[in-house]
Formats: C-alpha cells, structure tokens, sequence
C-alpha cells in the first residue's frame, strides 16, 4: 500500500481531485479537518481537553461542541488558537498513524491518501511515503473562491498570505499535479502517476 499526502492552497481543487481518485482507485481517503471533527465529539480524545479549555458554553444541548462557537473564541484570542491546535493537531496525526497501521494489516488497499492543510507543517513527511501539492495558478483561485465560496478579494487576500508560499510547497512535495487548465488534464496527471505504481 502506497501512501500519499495531498496539499495545496485554498481553492486549488483539491475536492475535486480526491473525488476522482476516490471513484477511480482502490484506495482509503482520510480528511485532515473530518477526522480533527471526529475526535472533538463526546468520549473521542481532544473533547474533554477542549472543554476544559474554553469552557462549557461552546457546547450545545446534547453536549457536543458547538463549531461556531468554538471558532469565534479561538480566532478572537491567538494564544488559544495555539492550545487547541497543541491539542488537536497531534492527536489528527496519531489517529492518521493507527489508521496507516491498520490498513496496512488489512492489506484491503492499493494507495492511502491523507489530505491535510498544514500536511508539511505538521511533517506528515514522516509517516508518509510522499507529499503531493495541488498546484493551480492564483488568479484562478481567487476567480474559483469568489463563485464557489462569495469571498471577498480582501478576505480570498487574507486566506492566502496565511499559507504557505508556492517555492515551500514545491520544496516539500515530491510530485506537482498542475490543476490551472481543465480538469481533465489534472486526472491524467494523477492517472500517469498512479498508474505507474500499480504496473
């Protein structure tokens, strides 16, 4: 089983890309940002770390934390934001590690992808075979962020200069599927590389 992190900047076509990957390989996806979701619930590691950290109030009546509330307190104060990433951050990576375990036991699977924002910032390097970047140039993504999501180019603005810069995506990831043209050729990329494994 091959494993394989997937990363990019916002509005890269990174859903998009999984989607095709999904239907066409035999493969287990994990989201970064679902499995983070998945470990905030009741009884699951990061909740009771969480509460205790912000307080009872993010929560809603049948006690699970409440997203919206959460997020307005941890972006309002960036030292918090920095505890709950302490939290959540290396608990996504452990259960990703038990889940790469566990599939690899199983032997189900050809190709393992995890898709992460801070893929090279947390060093998924360094349970993952090879770090792939969703490339597509920014003027189309800032065009992709205004139609799909209503972004404002002040905050498409904001959104990008938090991340990481395309010479430090480049750096870090061993392959580059370009995604700036039609989706077509993005799939035939992934196809050339894929396929090459699999022979």
């Amino acid at each position: 089983m091959h494993t394989i992190g997937i990363t990019g900047g916002v509005g890269s076509g990174k859903s998009a890309i999984l989607a095709y990957i999904k239907e066409h390989y035999n493969c287990r996806i994990i989201l970064a940002d679902v499995a983070a979701r998945h470990l905030e619930e009741p009884g699951e590691v990061c909740y009771a770390p969480i509460v205790a950290l912000l307080g009872e109030d993010i929560l809603q009546e049948d006690g699970t934390i409440q997203n919206t509330k959460m997020a307005s307190k941890i972006f309002a104060d960036k030292e918090l934001l920095q505890q709950v990433n302490a939290i959540v951050h290396p608990a996504v990576k452990e259960y990703v590690r038990q889940e790469l375990q566990k599939e690899a036991k199983r032997g189900v699977y050809d190709f393992f992808f995890l898709e992460a924002a801070l893929l090279i910032e947390e060093h998924y390097d360094t349970i993952l075979d090879e770090l792939w970047y969703i490339y597509t140039r920014e003027d189309i993504r800032r065009v992709r962020l205004m139609e799909s999501r209503g972004y404002s180019e002040e905050k498409i603005h904001q959104i990008i200069e938090g991340q990481l810069s395309e010479e430090l995506f480049r750096k870090h990831c061993s392959t580059v599927i370009d995604n700036s043209n039609a989706i077509e050729d993005a799939y035939k990329q992934i196809d050339d590389k894929l396929g090459a494994y699999l022979c």
